[in-house]
């Protein structure tokens, strides 16, 4: 019987690889962090990760990061559905545009921004009037977060919005369900995990972004101060105990929405079987 040749080396060198690789680039270096956090006492671990600016910062990243990764579900699913739904002039570029946050570097993301959003800027001007402070400001966070996460909520859909069955729609149209109550009912349920799953990763790229919100916040301590922001900090002030132990929260917090995302996902591809 012939035996299908495999083009990559063997399972065991291919593992072994697959392994060196990650561990240089990926666990050596998380390990380098962990293992820096055990030079400190407890007192001084705590000190650094609870006092009140640390708590500021985190109210702050984690708040804002929810924000944004809830308003891109919300406008992440009508994207989704127009881009796989409908045909229409320019498309092709509408649907290149979400991955533009990906391409464009955060730090020219968060200048044009702030520039945009500014007292003076094309949009700050419509919104100063009605008391909104679009830079130097929570709101400033959230809008540059959302635009760092916005791929990521329209990227996990479309495949999904794409295999769904137009039978089971037609068949709800048929029995005389409306269109929102088909949506609400039929769709929106096999589309849930996969929002969910959305929503994580677009809340997990938002805990660590930095550049887009750098020039937006202001950095003001205990306002618009996020935590990789303090991070920097503390580095600039030569406080090596203290980032450490502020990245080592993130890090920890990081891990834990990684597991959530890949529990999420296994869950999603059970229940859509």
């Amino acid at each position: 019987m012939f035996k299908r040749k495999n083009p990559l080396p063997g399972f065991g060198l291919s593992l072994g690889f697959t392994m060196m690789y990650l561990s240089v680039i990926v666990l050596l270096p998380l390990c380098v962090l962990v293992f820096k956090t055990f030079e400190m006492s407890w007192e001084e671990f705590w000190r650094w990760t609870i006092n009140e600016r640390a708590i500021a910062s985190y109210k702050l990243t984690f708040g804002a990061s929810f924000c944004a990764a809830l308003l891109n579900s919300v406008f992440g699913i009508l994207t989704a559905w127009v881009l796989v739904r409908h045909d229409f002039p320019g498309k092709r570029l509408i649907d290149a545009l979400v991955d533009f946050p990906f391409a464009l570097p955060t730090a020219v993301a968060g200048l044009t921004l702030a520039e945009l959003f500014s007292a003076n800027g094309w949009l700050g001007k419509m919104l100063e009037p009605m008391g909104i402070q679009g830079v130097y400001s929570p709101i400033g966070v959230v809008i540059a977060l959302t635009f760092v996460g916005m791929p990521f909520v329209i990227r996990t859909l479309q495949p999904v919005i794409e295999s769904l069955d137009l039978e089971i729609e037609e068949a709800a149209l048929i029995l005389g369900a409306s269109r929102t109550r088909t949506f609400f009912s039929v769709i929106l349920p096999m589309l849930l995990p996969t929002i969910i799953t959305g929503f994580a990763l677009a809340f997990a790229r938002a805990i660590g972004e930095y550049g887009s919100i750098v020039f937006i916040s202001g950095n003001i301590p205990y306002k618009t101060e996020i935590a990789p922001v303090l991070i920097v900090m503390r580095l600039e002030e030569y406080n090596y105990v203290g980032a450490t132990a502020i990245a080592l929260v993130l890090l920890v917090v990081s891990f834990l929405l990684l597991a959530l995302i890949n529990w999420l996902q296994s869950w999603s591809e059970r229940f859509l079987e």
